[in-house]
Parts: structure tokens; sequence; C-alpha cells
């Protein structure tokens, strides 16, 4: 039976929701959950919530807690990250600074400022994990859930040898709105996704056969997903990740000088604290028995026994997966996992409209893995120089000034340098 480490398991609610995807497969109902995290109230409540899903699914599995990384890590099978560098506090300090140059953001986790600070405090204690799976669990396989996923896993897959996939719910939970838009079943559609993570597009979008685009062209927008709906009716395709997220990829929606951008596309601003702060009072909730949409379980299990899965994941462009995407950078496309583990599937070349918004986002996932990996402060600042959002709302000396203020402020509190 595997073990599976968790390195963050105080990520609770995402903890108890991988524990019982994994508990639900017969063939892996007895593993052992190694549980780490660096703060001892957190992993104490994912231990005891572990050790309920146990009881609650009757399974011969095992859990053990530490707050001691390399232990967690001996002998693992399977590494499953899930931290958050910084927290609260330091998400907080990632909207109010560009806040103070007017400067809006709605998630601040994948791309703009906020996912340029965010990696650059998260690239070092990620490979600072690869380096420890080097040497106490070599053939483990590494599944990558932290985000900037695009960033995280372009830095791992430049600096170590970790097997290793990135993995995302977007595909799934949009498949899922869309059906729910449509009116049909999810289990019926057949879509191919490609792209890069939270900017892939359905390049198919199918029910038995039948193009469902044209119907998903006369939906009437859902209130909280305008923007998707609106760069559908532009581009031609649907895109994977929310609203909420895509707004700040681009620079065509969050504007302070045009505010009834923001009432007219229903775009919640600073909405990642808020959640965040909401995930502080879920830490006890009741624990449910049941699947969730990750593909970690079902990777699991096909590695274990050796049936395929197909899923969607973040691996490296190498042999050029999408023709007309940079070989360097990391892409999100359909991956087969079974017992020789995970083959990514070529896509070949993506509508050229597509691609060339996607690079946009490529240029500053390149500059600030440069920066992480170099602690060039100059990569940093020229990362959100050519952020699509950043750039249509400040000059240049602004956008140099909030980044040296940012990541002053960021090295404070954690150990920014290069590994």
């Amino acid at each position: 039976m595997p073990r599976i480490t968790f390195v963050g398991a105080g990520s609770t609610v995402f903890t108890r929701h991988l524990i019982g995807d994994v508990l639900a497969q017969p063939e892996l109902a007895g593993s052992t959950f190694a549980l780490m995290d660096i703060d001892p109230a957190r992993l104490e409540t994912s231990r005891k919530a572990a050790e309920e899903l146990i009881a609650a699914h009757r399974a011969d599995a095992a859990v053990e807690a530490t707050l001691d990384r390399r232990e967690a890590l001996a002998g693992a099978d399977y590494v499953v990250t899930c931290f958050q560098v910084g927290g609260l506090e330091s998400t907080l300090v990632d909207f109010e600074i560009p806040k103070r140059y007017g400067l809006r953001q709605t998630i601040g986790d994948t791309l703009g400022v906020g996912g340029i600070s965010r990696a650059l405090r998260t690239i070092p204690v990620l490979l600072d994990v690869c380096r420890d799976i080097e040497e106490l669990c070599p053939d483990a396989l590494l599944l990558q859930y932290v985000n900037p996923m695009a960033m995280l896993c372009w830095a791992v897959a430049e600096r170590s040898p970790v097997r290793t996939v990135g993995l995302c719910h977007s595909v799934q939970h949009t498949t899922g709105e869309l059906a729910a838009d449509l009116g049909v079943p999810a289990e019926e559609i057949d879509a191919h996704v490609a792209g890069i993570n939270h900017l892939a597009f359905f390049l198919r979008l199918e029910r038995g056969g039948e193009d469902l685009y044209p119907a998903l062209r006369e939906v009437e927008p859902p209130a909280g997903n305008r923007v998707r709906y609106e760069v559908l009716r532009h581009f031609g395709a649907f895109v994977t990740e929310s609203s909420e997220h895509f707004a700040e990829y681009v620079p065509w929606f969050i504007k302070a000088h045009r505010p009834e951008l923001i009432d007219r596309f229903d775009i919640p601003l600073d909405e990642y604290v808020r959640r965040l702060r909401e995930a502080q009072h879920a830490w006890d909730e009741p624990i449910e028995v049941g699947r969730s949409h990750e593909y970690g379980a079902d990777i699991i299990r096909a590695c274990e026994t050796g049936e395929p899965f197909r899923f969607n994941g973040n691996v490296p462009n190498r042999g050029g997966l999408i023709q007309n995407l940079p070989e360097s950078c990391c892409v999100e496309v359909p991956c087969i996992v079974d017992a020789r583990g995970i083959t990514p599937e070529p896509v070949g070349p993506l509508p050229t409209h597509l691609a060339g918004l996607m690079q946009t986002n490529v240029n500053v996932q390149a500059l600030a893995v440069e920066a992480a990996l170099t602690g060039s402060r100059d990569a940093a600042k020229r990362a959100a120089m050519l952020d699509p959002h950043t750039a249509a709302e400040l000059p240049l000396d602004e956008i140099a000034a909030l980044m040296d203020e940012l990541i002053d402020c960021h090295d404070e509190r954690h150990d920014l340098r290069p590994r």
C-alpha cells in the first residue's frame, strides 16, 4: 500500500478532500497518510479529520503527523504539495501594497503582481521540498497543487529531476458549470482542453458528437460569470478558469478609470482575501464522506493498479506538446497515467489568437521564474511590466516602485534567496 505524504497538510479542507478520495478507492484503502505542516494546531486538526475519515470508510489505513518535513517524506511513494507560504498575512501584503498604487486584484495567485510575489516566496520552498524528495524518496511522484501553478512547475522542471505533475480543478469544475448552463449531464460532455494553467480553452465541446458551442453562444451569461462569456463572444472559445481569475490575466476588465466595467462584468475585487478569511472558520466543519473533483486519488490508483486514467495535467512543453508556445514553458494538456507513469498527449498548434493570448501570460511567467531562480530584482520588475493588467493601469516607474516595495516587505518575512 502506498505512503502518501502531504506537505502543507494544515490546508485542512483540501487535505481531507484528497484523503477521502483515496479512501473511496478500495485498492488504496490501506494507504499510509503522512501529514506535515509547520502549524501544530492546524496539523492536529488535519490529523483528526484523517482519523475520522478512516473510521467512516472503515479502512485499514494509517495516519502519521509530524512537523518534520524530512520525516514525513522518508520512503514516500506520492508527495502532495498543498502549502501556502505566508498565508493570509502575506496575501494581504500582495493586495494592500498594489492598492496604494491604484492597482486592484481579485485573486492574485496566478499572474500579475500578486502571482509574481507569491512565486518569489514559494519557488524556493518548493525547490527545498524537491531536494528532500531527491534524497529521501527519489522514485516518488510529486502531485503539485500549489499556485502559481505554471510558474512553480516551470521552476521545478528547470532545477529538479523529480517526477511531477501540476494539478488543478479548473477543467472539471468548468465542465460542470457549462453542463449546468446548457442543461445537459456533465458526464455526457466530451471535451478537449489545452493551453496553460488557468488559461486553457475548450477546443472541442461536444455531446454525442454534437457541437455544443452554438447552444453555448445562446446562453444568457450567469451573474458571476460574465467575463468568460464575453471572452467567448470575442475569441470563440471558453476558458477554463473562473471569471474573477481571468479578469486579472488580461487588460480589458479591471480598470481604475472605468469603474463601470467592474459592475457590468460583476467582478469581485479582493475576492481571495475574503475567501482566505472565510477559510479560517472552515477547519472544523463536519466531515463529509464523498468524492471531490480533484484528480489526485485517481492518478495514484492508476499508478498502483495500471488501469489508465485520463486527465488534464500541467507539464513542461518539451517536444512541443503545444507547438506554438515555447518549449520551456509549462502547459496544461491531456495526459494518460498508468503503471508506467504520466504520458502527456501532443496537442499540436493552437488557434493563433488563443496562443497569442497565452503568450502574454507566458512572458510574465518566464521572467518571474528567472527572478526566483537567479535573485534578479530586475527580472521581477520586468515580469510585472509585461503583465497585461498591470501594464494597462500603471506607468513603468510606478510598477518598479511597487515591486521594490513588495519584494522588500516579503524579504523581511521569507527567505527569497535562489535555490
